[in-house]
């Protein structure tokens, strides 16, 4: 099924590189992208997603071409429905977003329900062109921010956030059932989305106190300590790795260094995963050339977070 995403505005590549995880990207444009989805309903595990849609046209960026595709179309609502105007700026079209939504509502034949309608069908503007959908889902991003790690049993400063923790394990391409690893798990943030996921996870750290606030906040979780330059794993083992190897100097690891700590850790990550896997490693500084001799680089992303710190997002294979 062809599918229309209006995706978060933080990190479009990002984004677009997450939906990977559940089809085929065929476009992206600037607030959108279009996917081949052969299962809609995996899109719900997506964190850098607001809106999924079936597309059903696209069409100039003017109220008078949207107006020629909706009569082609010749759509009518199973039910009550309700119509939505979106416009993703630099945008061209000279309506309003209510004349917009009005003549919509106007053109599909059927009862229109503002508050709780059945069905919902949004026009996007972006780019010059105009894209129309059905919405299939609406993803709870409020539920990630409930989830703030300050709400749980045990904080630490300086964690990941539970949306990012999220689009980490979707790019890895892991499914529910597989095995994933998380060698620097800290307090749990990886493993909880695993957990919600219906992902079977390991974690493990060399920090005791990292480790006993792992527990605290996941009583169930698979949690060992251990050091993750000598894993007390077999071979290729997990079907999927993702991690964010920690920084600075409050830091506590058995390595000489930090960059032993990488190198060491990268050759355990090649051995204890699957072959055709994928691994998703976090850090504060870029190590593409670190990973290049052991992994195939597949994805490398940056995403700012404060003025001293950008996360550096590598996805290996």
């Amino acid at each position: 099924m062809n599918l229309l995403f209006e995706l978060s505005g933080e990190n479009l590549s990002l984004a677009a590189a997450e939906l990977s995880c559940v089809g085929k990207v065929t476009r992206i444009e600037n607030g959108i992208a279009l996917a081949e989805v052969d299962n809609p309903e995996r899109t719900t595990r997506l964190a850098q997603t607001h809106i999924i849609m079936r597309l059903l046209g696209e069409c100039g960026a003017t109220m008078e071409d949207l107006k020629n595709l909706l009569e082609t179309l010749s759509l009518t609502a199973p039910g009550t429905f309700c119509c939505r105007a979106r416009k993703i700026h630099p945008v061209t079209v000279n309506a309003s977003q209510l004349e917009l939504e009005r003549m919509m509502g106007q053109t599909i034949p059927g009862t229109v329900d503002l508050k709780n309608p059945e069905t919902e069908y949004r026009a996007v503007f972006t780019n010059g062109r105009c894209f129309l959908g059905q919405v299939l889902y609406t993803i709870d991003r409020g539920s990630y921010a409930y989830r703030n790690p300050q709400r749980r049993a045990f904080f630490h400063p300086g964690v990941m956030m539970p949306l990012m923790a999220r689009t980490m394990v979707n790019l890895t391409h892991i499914e529910p059932g597989q095995l994933l690893c998380d060698p620097f798990c800290g307090t749990g943030g990886m493993l909880l989305e695993c957990n919600l996921m219906g992902i079977p996870a390991v974690g493990s750290d060399y920090d005791p106190e990292m480790l006993e606030g792992c527990r605290q906040n996941l009583p169930d979780a698979a949690c060992v300590r251990a050091d993750a330059t000598n894993m007390p794993y077999p071979d290729h083992i997990f079907d999927a790795v993702a991690t964010d190897l920690p920084y600075g100097q409050s830091t506590k690891i058995e390595a000489d260094s930090l960059n032993t700590l990488y190198i060491e850790s990268l050759r355990e990550i090649r051995r204890v995963l699957k072959h055709g896997g994928r691994a998703v490693i976090v850090t504060h500084k870029d190590i593409r050339p670190l990973a290049k001799d052991l992994f195939d680089i597949v994805g490398y992303y940056e995403q700012r977070v404060h003025k001293s710190l950008t996360r550096r997002i590598l996805v290996l294979a």
